[in-house]
């Protein structure tokens, strides 16, 4: 949880408040980049962890980890940009949508 608040959190600011929000104060186009660069680069760390793990973030057991997690990666597929291919995170994100309260909180929506 204190990777998703302090270093997950942190790639992903610029390029939202441009993509999403489309602050005035967000618009260069090599932060953009750079920002969308750095967020994918993060999905893909939890990628391999969820790759190491088979099942869940810390282990094979859901935990609250998968929470803010879970919310994390509703949002970077929800914006517009280009993303990688992740399939330990596709994998993931569909057991979570078999979730209690999966369908209020993630896809904004569209589950």
């Amino acid at each position: 949880m204190d990777w998703q608040a302090t270093e997950l959190n942190t790639a992903w600011r610029y390029a939202f408040m441009a993509l999403v929000r489309g602050s005035s104060a967000h618009r260069d186009p090599a932060q953009i980049e750079a920002g969308v660069n750095n967020w994918n680069r993060h999905v893909g760390l939890l990628d391999a962890q969820l790759g190491a793990t088979g099942a869940y973030v810390a282990g094979d057991a859901f935990s609250l980890a998968d929470i803010v997690l879970g919310l994390s990666v509703n949002r970077w597929r929800m914006t517009p940009m280009a993303r990688p291919d992740y399939p330990h995170v596709a994998a993931w994100y569909a057991r979570m949508a078999g979730r209690p309260g999966f369908d209020a909180w993630c896809d904004n929506g569209v589950a």
